[in-house]
Formats: C-alpha cells, structure tokens, sequence
C-alpha cells in the first residue's frame, strides 16, 4: 500500500523543476496516471452497472469503452492541466531560487551578505584563512562626497574582491564599510598574499563620481582555521588583527599574530612550511 501511495502521489520536487524537459515529464507522468486510474475505477464500476442493469453494452464493448473514456478524460483533460500546472509550478521554481538567491546576496555590492556569510563561515574547519577589511576613512567619504560616492566606492571594492576572490575563496560584505573573505586552499602566506593583493588593487583603483576623482585604502586582519577552533573565536582573532592594523597606521594587512604580509616568506620550494616575522613592535592601540 505504501508502494502505491508513493506512485499515485503527485508530489513535486521544486529543485528539479529548473529546465522545460521537467514540466513535459511531469505532464506526461500525471497523464499516466489519470489514465490508469480513470480505467482502473471504470472497470470497478462495470459489475454495478451490470448488476443494476444501466449496462446495455456487452462485456468486449464495455471495456473499449472504458478505455475510450479513460483517455478522453484521463488523459487528454489531465494531459492538458498537468501541463498548465508543470509551468505554474516552473515558475514558482524559478521566483523561489531567486528569492533565496536575492536573500543572501548583499544588493549594493553583488556579494554574499553576513547571513549567507555567517553560514559558510560555520562550515570551515581548517585549510582556510578568515580576512575581515574595512575602507579606511570610509565616513570621510560619505560626508565629504555624498552617500552616491559612499555607493560607487563599495561596489568597487565589490568588484576587486569578486576579481581576486574567485572560487573555492569566498567573498562577502558584512554591512557598511566591513567585508569578509574566506580564503581557501594554498599555504598561510599564499592566501596572505592575495588578501594583501587586494588590498594593493583597492589602494590603486579610483571612483568617478560626479566628477570627482575618489580613492580609498583598506585595512585588513586575518586568522586561521583550525579545526579545534570555533569559527566565533577565528571571527574575534581577524577582528583583533583588524584593530591592530588600523591602529598601526591603515591600509595594510595583518595576522593575527601580529604579523605584516610583507613580512610573510616561505622557508621551502613547495611552501609547505611557513616563517612569520614579525614586524617588530606594533604601537598599542589608542
């Protein structure tokens, strides 16, 4: 019974309801079914009419009429719906991917937003580096140019992060002048290095606005994953870092361990080891 209830069940799978081949199939099952169905309840009925004597029809033509009926109404009437239904549903497939899509994607810079972010950032264990950068200045920029020109500048950065940061790398802006990156794969001072890319990239774009000539800088803190590690207490180390480069003067980069990028080399050719210098002593902030 079980068995019969699955096949019978018209339940849909919305996630596989992307391409027009789905909504054919879909039809075409649905018309197979009524068919079945249709024909399977007209011979039921068959002994009643018999009984009851409304069955002028002998047995061979009663059931080509059966058939006959369960085609015509089975299958053309709910060929014809399922079809109707198959692009209803298509097209609510289609607004609900966008929807979720819309839902995690941050609208002025086209990037993750902090939810979307936030759930990535639970799922990384190890083998990754966390970058959260912040503009430089960035208030500076609204009320000395405007909040069109506070815009232009955040869908640049937008721009040379989704440049730098192509996948497996995941790029974000977590609101404001706040972006996150989860920087995956390599070695520590390869995925120190492209932070510190973008970071240089940023510093040499310019933003015309207006007719304004408008540049800016980012200051960035990385820390690591590690798989004994919550991804909160990863999340507070970048932070850190990210206050401590800030207080050193913006636009640059810095570990968590109070490491400059510049100051990260590889001790071997195929940088599976890793020395950080340090840059030798980092002014408290105030």
């Amino acid at each position: 019974m079980e068995f019969l209830r699955r096949w019978v069940s018209l339940q849909v799978d919305l996630g596989n309801f992307h391409g027009r081949e789905a909504i054919y199939g879909f039809a075409v099952k649905m018309t197979f079914r009524a068919v079945l169905l249709a024909f399977v309840l007209s011979i039921a009925a068959l002994p009643i009419c018999y009984e009851i004597g409304i069955m002028p029809l002998s047995l061979p033509e009663a059931i080509k009429l059966s058939v006959a009926f369960s085609w015509l109404f089975g299958g053309a009437v709910s060929g014809a719906l399922a079809i109707v239904t198959g692009h209803v549903i298509h097209d609510l497939t289609v607004s609900r991917t966008e929807f979720e899509r819309l839902s995690r994607t941050d609208m002025l810079s086209g990037l993750l937003n902090r939810r979307a972010f936030n759930e990535a950032l639970a799922q990384t264990s190890d083998q990754a580096s966390l970058a959260i950068l912040d503009l430089d200045r960035f208030k500076s920029i609204n009320d000395r140019y405007g909040h069109c020109a506070g815009d232009a500048v955040i869908k640049a950065v937008g721009d040379v992060l989704r440049e730098v940061f192509c996948e497996p790398h995941l790029p974000a802006r977590l609101g404001g002048e706040e972006f996150g990156v989860i920087v995956r794969g390599g070695g520590i001072a390869q995925r120190i290095a492209l932070v510190e890319r973008a970071r240089n990239l940023i510093a040499a774009r310019t933003v015309v606005c207006d007719d304004q000539v408008i540049s800016t800088t980012v200051s960035a803190g990385i820390a690591e994953f590690t798989p004994d590690l919550r991804s909160e207490a990863v999340y507070s180390a970048a932070d850190r870092a990210l206050y401590l480069a800030k207080a050193n003067g913006r636009n640059r980069v810095l570990h968590d361990e109070g490491v400059e990028a510049s100051a990260a080399r590889q001790t071997n050719d195929n940088g599976a080891s890793l020395t950080l210098e340090l840059d030798g002593g980092l002014p408290a902030p105030g």
